[in-house]
């Protein structure tokens, strides 16, 4: 069977509570000679390269935050191409395995440059990251940047998000009502560097399917907009751009006070 093509569309906005946008976001081809960034909108096959979207919100005061979250995403680009030079050798490393070395890798550089500098005190940043292979997603999050599916209309959460709060709205111990409104939404016991001794991501290995729709997105999306928007926006027959755009001016129109950055992907079988 050919391998899927993927079709996405990235878009970020600064949110009205400071000039600067504290999100990072990235595309890019990984293959044997390493990441190559991709456009913000664009199709690209699985035949020969895997492809990665990741988003990050950055946090921590003066330019804490941009850093943070460019320095995390860089460094995945640098760290996931490592699986093609390891399989060309004859090895074939666990790739959820390599996801979590490279995030704990990222902490640690993180918690270093934060050390000593005042103008990086303190700095840290989630990640929702989806690499797409020829047989799976592979995926990963730390904080409340989230990745979604939509297959047959029906959207998934496939991340945690990292907070009390939220994990009560799942087990149904309190309405999205009331999770929206929770004094503790924000509070979040993962995100990288922050100072933390450890981190844990959550990970998961999924296969996808033509027809999946993924959004990949940080909270301030999600500030503005309800599950039923991004249910029956990602449900929708629109380009992936067209999807992204119509998102992130509901949101910006709802809310638009955080940093908003999202990328949706379609998913189509190879010719």
């Amino acid at each position: 069977m050919p391998a899927a093509i993927l079709h996405w569309a990235a878009l970020t906005h600064s949110g009205t509570r400071k000039p600067r946008n504290d999100d990072s976001l990235i595309a890019f081809a990984s293959g044997p000679d390493g990441a190559e960034r991709l456009a913000d909108t664009g199709s690209h096959p699985l035949a020969s390269h895997d492809l990665v979207f990741a988003v990050s919100d950055g946090m921590g005061g003066g330019n804490a935050g941009d850093i943070a979250s460019s320095t995390i995403l860089q460094q995945m680009a640098e760290i996931i191409p490592e699986t093609f030079k390891a399989a060309a050798a004859g090895f074939f490393p666990d790739s959820l395995a390599h996801l979590g070395n490279a995030i704990r890798s990222v902490h640690e550089k993180i918690n270093s440059a934060a050390q000593g500098c005042q103008d990086t005190s303190g700095m840290a940043a989630t990640l929702a990251l989806a690499w797409f292979t020829p047989e799976n997603l592979y995926l990963t999050n730390v904080g409340d940047s989230r990745i979604y599916r939509s297959r047959n209309g029906v959207l998934n959460q496939l991340s945690r998000d990292h907070t009390a709060a939220w994990g009560q709205w799942k087990r149904g111990e309190i309405t999205e009502i009331e999770y929206r409104s929770h004094p503790r939404r924000a509070a979040l016991y993962e995100v990288v560097g922050g100072g933390h001794a450890r981190i844990t991501p959550h990970f998961a290995a999924i296969a996808y399917e033509p027809g999946d729709r993924f959004l990949v997105c940080s909270d301030g999306l999600i500030d503005g907009l309800w599950e039923r928007h991004l249910s029956n926006a990602l449900a929708s027959l629109n380009d992936p751009h067209a999807t992204a755009r119509g998102l992130l001016t509901r949101s910006l129109g709802n809310s638009g006070i955080d940093d908003t950055s999202l990328i949706v992907i379609q998913v189509t079988a190879g010719r």
